[in-house]
């Protein structure tokens, strides 16, 4: 998976929780029209060895950073089908299928979690579609099989959360209202019910240190010429949004202020990394950083934390969150409006929401859209509390 939408920290410091349970998203920012063909062009493919590596064509990331920060105010009035619980299990059941698409295991903790549907439904078979997509290749799944209803087409979605509304706009997706609703914040969730956030996590540098001397502490220190051919991004920024809030968590470093302002310093920050060669043009990944083709990749912290793990010390790594430009992103949940099993996917919805989802997340370094009513019920154990870049 190579993604997700903005939210931005307050008066906070490396290792520390900081504001997290108070984050706000980061709105309404469309980029300057010019900003795109003065400053950096990149351009994405697949070579050979399956990795991703730049060409001489130009990409505009104009159009991928205006999604990102400029969310659609589509709300319209929705009327809700009332079914308990126990008519959903038994539907879905009959239903016999659950389709998901773009949710690798190691991806804030989708392994155990879907592990955990799986041993709890056994009578629903899962069907987990392109693990490696990105947010904008759900909404295009779902859009080239509303027609079909066999195991292409996807039954849930799990998008950046610009891709929330727009994706209601379009038509994409039904509402439904699991049973912890209420406990989701107000400000990460669709009042009708199309779209609700479900985790954030902290962009951070993953640093490979057999081959990095010293550790880069801030985004500027990505520019310095002993970082010459080390710096990846970990999506292809025209689909990903883990890549595209890379881009502009490093235009917010420069003390650009969030909005049109930081998009541009965004995108003169890549250009500088570019020219000075310390750009790598290939998706980093644990495999990539730990073979040396990018020792120093920019995901999000819960993907760097499950990729130290993975590594397990071979080679020895790092995980960073950078003193300046600390983004965070939300990621939001929501049943296609074409789902073939639209009861499977409610049950989903209603696992992936429940104590037990909350908590496989949490187990994933991710901070799930539930923590703050689970902390005050006491539903959080101690040695789950969750501290971006610390790893406790």
């Amino acid at each position: 998976r190579t993604d997700q939408q903005s939210c931005m920290f307050s008066d906070r410091t490396q290792g520390q929780a900081g504001n997290r349970g108070n984050c706000r998203v980061t709105m309404g920012y469309q980029l300057p029209s010019d900003a795109a063909d003065s400053v950096i062009s990149l351009s994405w493919a697949q070579d050979t060895g399956g990795r991703s590596t730049m060409e001489d064509s130009p990409m505009r990331l104009k159009t991928a950073l205006g999604l990102a920060t400029g969310l659609v105010a589509a709300m319209s009035t929705t009327t809700l089908t009332a079914q308990t619980i126990e008519e959903i299990t038994t539907a879905a059941k009959a239903e016999g299928t659950l389709t998901t698409i773009a949710l690798p295991d190691s991806w804030c903790g989708y392994g155990d979690v879907i592990a955990g549907f799986k041993a709890k439904y056994p009578e629903i078979a899962y069907n987990g579609l392109n693990p490696d997509a990105g947010s904008a290749d759900e909404i295009e799944a779902i859009k080239a099989n509303k027609d079909n209803k066999g195991p292409q087409a996807p039954d849930v979605i799990d998008v950046g959360l610009a891709y929330g509304p727009s994706a209601k706009a379009e038509g994409l997706t039904q509402a439904y209202k699991v049973a912890t609703w209420d406990e989701i914040p107000e400000s990460i969730k669709d009042a009708d019910g199309h779209w609700y956030a479900d985790y954030y996590g902290v962009m951070s540098f993953l640093v490979n240190k057999d081959l990095v001397q010293n550790v880069p502490q801030d985004w500027a220190d990505l520019l310095k010429p002993e970082y010459a051919g080390q710096v990846a991004l970990a999506g292809d920024p025209r689909a990903s949004n883990q890549a595209i809030l890379a881009v502009l968590a490093a235009g917010m470093s420069t003390g650009a202020a969030p909005g049109e302002a930081a998009g541009k310093a965004a995108l003169d920050f890549f250009k500088a990394l570019n020219d000075a060669g310390n750009f790598v043009p290939v998706i980093g990944k644990a495999g990539t950083l730990a073979q040396g083709t990018t020792p120093i990749v920019i995901m999000w912290d819960y993907n760097a934390l499950a990729a130290r793990d993975t590594l397990a010390g071979n080679p020895p790594v790092e995980v960073v969150v950078p003193k300046s430009g600390v983004l965070a992103g939300v990621y939001v949940q929501a049943i296609s409006a074409y789902a073939p099993q639209p009861n499977a996917a409610k049950l989903w919805m209603e696992y992936l929401y429940s104590d037990e989802g909350q908590l496989g997340w949490l187990k994933g370094y991710c901070h799930p859209a539930r923590f703050n009513a689970m902390a005050a019920a006491g539903k959080i154990p101690p040695a789950k509390v969750f501290v971006a870049g610390a790893g406790v």
